[in-house]
C-alpha cells in the first residue's frame, strides 16, 4: 500500500471480477447471435435465389426446345387435355412425332413411346391454338390441325412448392409449315 498525501490507495492487481466477465460474455454472445442470424439469413436467401435461377434457366431451355420443335411441325395435334401436344413433321425432316405432356409436375418429351423428363416442378402447362386470322381454336382434332397457324404456350414453374408459380414463361409459336 502506498501513501499519497495522507490517503491510502489500494492497488487492485487481481484482474476482472466474475460479474464483469459474465457481463462481457453476455454482450459478446448477443453480438455473435446477431451476426450468425444475419449471415444465415443471407445464406438462405442466396441458396433460394440460386434454386430459382437454376429453375428459370431450365424452364427457358425447355421452352426453347419445345418452341423450336413445334415451329418446325407440319401438324400439331392436341386432345381434350390442354397440357399435351403432339407434333408431326414433314416427310423431308424424317423425324418421328414428338409429344410434350405434363405428367404430374414433370414436363416430359416422348418420342417412339420413350418418355424423357424435360423439367421438374411444373405447376401448369397450357397450349392455346389460333388460326391464320388469330381466332382461337378451342377443340383441336385431326381435321382442325391443318388450320393451326399459331400456338400460345404458358409454362409455370413452382420451385418452392408453395402453390404459387415462381417462374412464368409465355411465348407464341408461329408454325413455319402452316398450310403445307
Amino acid at each position: 500500500m502506498k501513501m499519497k498525501k495522507g490517503i491510502k490507495i489500494k492497488i487492485n492487481r487481481k484482474g476482472f471480477s466474475l460479474i464483469e466477465m459474465m457481463v462481457a460474455l453476455g454482450i459478446l454472445s448477443l453480438i455473435i447471435i446477431g451476426l450468425v442470424t444475419f449471415f444465415s439469413g443471407g445464406t438462405r436467401a442466396w441458396v433460394t435465389g440460386q434454386y430459382q435461377l437454376e429453375a428459370q434457366r431450365n424452364a427457358r431451355l425447355a421452352m426453347d426446345r419445345m418452341v423450336k420443335e413445334i415451329r418446325e411441325g407440319k401438324n400439331v395435334i392436341s386432345d381434350s387435355n390442354t397440357s399435351k401436344i403432339k407434333v408431326d413433321y414433314l416427310d423431308s425432316f424424317a423425324k418421328d412425332p414428338i409429344i410434350y405432356k405434363l405428367n404430374g409436375t414433370n414436363l416430359e418429351r416422348e418420342v417412339n413411346s420413350s418418355s424423357n423428363p424435360v423439367i421438374n416442378n411444373v405447376q401448369s402447362l397450357t397450349f392455346k391454338y389460333f388460326d391464320s386470322s388469330d381466332a382461337e381454336i378451342f377443340s383441336v382434332t385431326e381435321t382442325d390441325a391443318p388450320k393451326i397457324s399459331k400456338i400460345h404456350i404458358v409454362l409455370e414453374v413452382d420451385v418452392d412448392k408453395d402453390d404459387s408459380p415462381d417462374i412464368t414463361l409465355n411465348t407464341d409459336v408461329n408454325l413455319r409449315n402452316f398450310g403445307l
